[in-house]
């Protein structure tokens, strides 16, 4: 049996993290060191360093579009005009909840909402995020609303247990696979990241060390 390739891996936050190593499984592939987890600023600041370490050792980046510009075609010329070989920048259109809501059955279930409340079209969203809220405000379960939806008096965005939410969700209902049946966006990233693994090893030379996490 092949072992499974080992990624170096930068990422926004911790559900970005479990997410992508989750998607990494789908394609028989392994995360080993992985940086950033403090916001998408400080991933594209040091974005061009993972580039350079990624001519030589396998590499994916995964950020949020959210807002930023109108699609990710629009956002690479500008975030990674030229990604090197091992380098697998990726762009969650809109943002990671999109790619969530794709799996409507699971995500339905998880909520204990009518699935019809979930929409056919996630990467449409304008505003991901926000919609999961709404969506758990409508929860039949007491502890979902109450960890997933902000006070808004408190001037929370989220709810108290809202991340937590989002990373038990990932690890145990989320079907990555059916999600990018309505997600073409993360349809995109999966087809990356199947080619990225069948690329070899190039010769090592003076390989520049990774940007400081």
């Amino acid at each position: 049996m092949t072992p499974p390739l080992f990624l170096t891996a930068a990422v926004e936050g911790l559900p970005d993290e479990v997410a992508l190593r989750k998607l990494c499984k789908e394609v028989g592939a392994e995360i080993g060191n992985v940086y950033g987890r403090t916001g998408k600023q400080f991933v594209l600041a040091r974005l061009s360093g993972y580039n350079n370490s990624a001519r030589y050792r396998h590499w994916a980046v995964l950020v949020d579009l959210d807002n930023d510009y109108p699609c990710a075609g629009a956002a690479l010329p500008n975030w990674l005009s030229d990604p090197a070989f091992l380098m697998c920048f990726r762009i969650a259109v809109r943002e990671l909840e999109s790619w969530l809501l794709a799996d409507r059955e699971r995500i339905s279930e998880f909520l204990r909402i009518r699935a019809d409340l979930v929409t056919e079209n996630p990467d449409e969203l304008r505003d991901p995020k926000l919609v999961l809220i709404e969506l758990a405000r409508q929860s039949r379960s007491r502890a979902i609303r109450e960890d997933m939806v902000p006070d808004s008096a408190a001037g929370q965005s989220v709810g108290p247990a809202y991340t937590s939410r989002i990373i038990e969700f990932i690890e145990t209902n989320w079907r990555p696979e059916v999600a990018a049946q309505r997600s073409p966006s993360l349809q995109r990233c999966m087809a990356a990241l199947r080619v990225l693994i069948t690329r070899p090893y190039p010769e090592r030379r003076d390989e520049a060390p990774p940007a400081r996490s």
